[in-house]
């Protein structure tokens, strides 16, 4: 696949913008989240590639195939676009079982298949399994209870396992009586060379009619294999469903109901229905949210594991920056209905576009200093000062653009926008809350300074002054706040360290990813290191 291409994508209902002027290319097989504040237009953006809504205007290309294109009139419907959705309902039929649920979207298809002689290929599948007639023996043993007595059920259960076959072909091979307590060596090559034989009866048939089977056992004609538009056979299906459910860890519970299963199970049961088909994209709009902490966890790890053995391009819609910056191989991170920033996740962290980008992202919050001075063009650093007078040098190690301000993106139409963009009004921390926060404007340029917790220093040595105002010990780190007048910074320190309210600290700011953003657009102008000057 050629991956996904949306090219001034818009999305509005009268003066309201959805989805404003939407550029973006999704590679093939990247995971990408769509993140962002609820009602900032993510789970737009996926229904509009997905189908599910139709653009105002705009062009989106899944796998080179334009599938919207509003000048040209083109808007294939979702069912033609081999895409797979996984919602935060999972929607299992409850009168169904497992199987069932996985299977039900398999049996209305019917679309351009290889054309496969299924009865060549499960008699070469009976070829190989009893070419190792002990291994079999050894599972029909195991298969055994107490008293000697084989059980089938079981026998089946494990043959298909363990050779991936389907159910008919495990019934087939129980149904030649062969193991168990009548194993016998002769009877084995003898159903052997029938088998062989009828193979190649097969195969002279084709050959007859000027074809051959090919490895796969699909039909081939001067090198080309043979296509039909057709339904998934019983057999397909079987080994589908089976497939599905090995690959989600769930291949014993096929036989259960949903109201028999766990959330996590269900929720491993919805994915399994959705990757059946096998889909070239896989949409997942908030798929976790109703799982418990640890859950949502283990799933996590799931999907980040599915994502690499599938192979399927993932694109994934949360409001939670955490499942964001775990999963992702890109985050397209978007706030009332305009791209922020499309990056990968550390990228995301480190060098945020804006205040917004910085703010949203990051577990605990980014601190946000104010901060007034200016630029000495002899060495290009910033002279700046912080908390109403304590002055500090920034130097830079790499600037954003040449002003500061990346290219803003326009509205994708000539309407008036109704809900217009506004910079981000940054939190400061402050002991009293009440306190007016209103932006002063000062004679010099102003700045925001952007900390985030792990580059705050806090012990015994430093340059700062500061008061202990809340320590949060979890056991790897405490998370502490620091009150240095009416300002409050967070900082996480490592390792089993004990605070007590009001103790006297001090604290540096330390590494060369601080982050500095001017404080009238909001944009960022610059990633360094800062230091207090005496």
């Amino acid at each position: 696949m050629q991956g996904i291409v949306l090219e001034n994508v818009t999305k509005r209902w009268d003066h309201f913008y959805a989805v404003d002027n939407l550029n973006m290319v999704i590679e093939d097989n990247a995971f990408v989240t769509l993140l962002g504040p609820s009602g900032c237009g993510k789970t737009t953006t996926l229904r509009m590639i997905a189908g599910l809504d139709t653009p105002t205007s705009g062009k989106i290309t899944i796998g080179g195939v334009t599938v919207f294109d509003s000048e040209r009139g083109i808007n294939i419907p979702a069912n033609k676009r081999d895409v797979g959705f996984l919602f935060q309902n999972y929607a299992l039929w409850p009168n169904m079982t497992v199987y069932k649920n996985i299977a039900f979207g398999l049996t209305n298809i019917k679309k351009e298949l290889p054309t496969i002689d299924f009865q060549a290929r499960k008699i070469a599948s009976l070829i190989d399994i009893l070419e190792k007639p002990d291994a079999v023996q050894e599972i029909f043993e195991a298969c055994k209870d107490r008293n000697g007595k084989l059980s089938e059920e079981k026998a089946g259960l494990r043959l298909m396992e363990e050779y991936r076959i389907s159910q008919y072909t495990a019934k087939t091979l129980l149904g030649f009586k062969l193991f168990g307590s009548k194993y016998e060596a002769g009877a084995v090559r003898a159903r052997l060379d029938k088998l062989r034989a009828d193979l190649t009866q097969i195969r002279e048939k084709h050959k007859a009619e000027g074809r051959e089977l090919n490895h796969r056992y699909e039909v081939t004609q001067s090198g080309q294999v043979l296509q039909s538009v057709r339904k998934l056979t019983k057999e397909e299906i079987d080994l589908i469903v089976r497939r599905s459910a090995r690959t989600v860890k769930i291949g014993a519970l096929l036989d259960r109901y949903p109201s028999e299963l766990s959330g996590g199970q269900q929720q491993r049961v919805a994915i399994a229905r959705t990757l059946a088909p096998e889909p070239k994209v896989l949409f997942m709009d908030e798929p976790l949210s109703n799982l418990d902490a640890k859950l949502r966890l283990d799933m996590r790890l799931e999907l980040q594991r599915l994502h690499v053995e599938t192979g399927i391009t993932f694109i994934y819609v949360t409001h939670d920056q955490t499942e964001a910056m775990t999963l992702a191989t890109r985050i397209c991170l978007i706030h009332n209905g305009v791209l922020q920033q499309y990056d990968a996740p550390l990228d995301v962290y480190n060098r945020p576009n804006n205040l917004f980008v910085a703010d949203f992202v990051g577990n605990p919050s980014i601190n946000f200093i104010e901060a007034a001075g200016e630029r000495k063009p002899q060495d290009g650093s910033y002279s700046m000062t912080i908390f109403g007078g304590i002055k500090v040098k920034f130097t830079p190690r790499d600037e954003a653009s040449a002003d500061g301000e990346p290219e803003s993106q326009e509205a994708g139409t000539s309407a008036e926008k109704s809900n217009k963009d506004t910079v981000f009004r940054y939190p400061i921390a402050k002991v009293n809350e009440g306190e007016d926060r209103s932006r002063k404007e000062a004679a010099n340029p102003e700045y925001v300074i952007g900390v985030r917790p792990e580059h705050l220093n806090i012990g015994e040595s430093g340059s700062i002054a500061g008061e202990i105002y809340s320590a949060m010990p979890t056991g790897m780190e405490t998370m502490v706040k620091v009150r240095i007048g009416s300002y409050l910074l967070t900082g996480v320190v490592f390792g089993g360290v004990l605070f007590q309210i009001g103790q006297q600290v001090k604290l540096d700011f330390s590494g060369d990813n601080i982050l500095l953003f001017n404080r009238e657009s909001g944009k960022l102008v610059a990633r360094g290191s800062m230091e207090v000057i005496e």
